[in-house]
């Protein structure tokens, strides 16, 4: 699968000094779903407005299959469809009118067949005549989306989409986003919630302090970093852990009654089965076990704690 979005020796340092990002380098597969993960403040948006035209980069250069978004912007940015953070409308203007124009920004002859289609796929064929200023938030992201995708683009970026907006939104924006990417389209996507991107990503990006500090496929991450808890239910309460089983940086919880153990995802197997039968060696028995995997927000908020001044990586 070759890039679609190729990113080498990014920088932006703005007029105030401030360094919004540092040297990125990322390249974006065709038909993917990349979800790009940080704290506020750490250059998502300003690298995804580089990448857009909306930005002016300060050094490295970024093609948009295989266009320069600088000496071939028109061709570059004729491939992207951008949904912001902001609700930017024109608010007098009726939901199939802004559509078409949008549609008509980038050359498209009018195409009324695919308009309603992506209308009715975003529930806003009913709306289509109404006023941006008569509608809800929700409805009006909505529009953004639909405004984004008027002129049938190869690339979608959505920045922090669902943010605000209703269950139901969220619903069918996620159904219309896998809908894209069967069709080939690369979708990159900025959240805060963090469980979306756990569901929807292909690959994962981590930005923190300007820096993209990880960039794994989603199962490989979850499979490397998403370590393992194994809790055991005692038969009997346990004043303090044997020191046979010291080893294994076992804890007690729950007054005497649990035994937890951490693990890695990959490569404790052994370990497993080693511990299991120390315990029955060591007569304490269990009445139920059961075992929970570090969720992708788990890993983020590591990953990230460990960049800023006083976490791990700062020692």
């Amino acid at each position: 699968m070759h890039s679609v979005i190729s990113i080498s020796g990014l920088s932006k340092t703005y007029a105030s000094g401030f360094n919004a990002l540092k040297g990125v380098d990322l390249d974006i597969r065709q038909g993917e779903i990349f979800a790009l993960l940080g704290p506020n403040g750490a250059g998502k948006t300003t690298l995804i407005s580089i990448v857009c035209g909306l930005v002016n980069p300060s050094a490295g250069r970024v093609t948009v299959g295989g266009c320069d978004i600088v000496r071939d912007y028109r061709s570059a940015r004729a491939m992207i469809g951008l949904v912001p953070q902001e609700l930017t409308t024109d608010a007098f203007e009726t939901v199939w009118n802004t559509v078409s124009f949008s549609r008509g920004l980038f050359g498209k002859p009018p195409n009324p067949a695919y308009l309603e289609r992506l209308l009715q796929d975003l529930s806003l064929w009913n709306k289509k005549d109404n006023k941006l200023l008569t509608l809800s938030g929700g409805m009006k992201r909505r529009v953004l989306i639909a405004k984004a995708l008027s002129h049938e683009p190869q690339i979608l970026f959505l920045d922090e989409p669902t943010a605000g907006v209703d269950v139901e939104l969220r619903r069918d924006m996620w159904q219309l986003v896998r809908r894209l990417r069967d069709k080939g389209v690369t979708v990159i996507l900025t959240t805060h919630y963090i469980e979306e991107a756990e569901e929807m990503a292909d690959r994962i990006g981590v930005i923190t302090r300007g820096e993209l500090i990880l960039v794994e496929d989603k199962a490989t991450l979850m499979r490397k970093l998403g370590g393992k808890q194994l809790t055991l239910q005692l038969a009997a309460p346990l004043a303090q852990i044997p020191p046979a089983l010291s080893n294994y940086g076992l804890v007690l919880a729950k007054g005497g009654r649990e035994l937890v153990y951490r693990y890695e995802a990959e490569g404790e197997d052994n370990a497993l089965v080693d511990l299991l039968r120390e315990l029955a060696a060591a007569g304490i028995a269990f009445a139920d076990l059961h075992t929970t995997q570090r969720s992708l927000e788990d890993i983020f908020v590591s990953l990230v704690s460990e960049r800023e001044p006083g976490g791990e990586g700062a020692r």
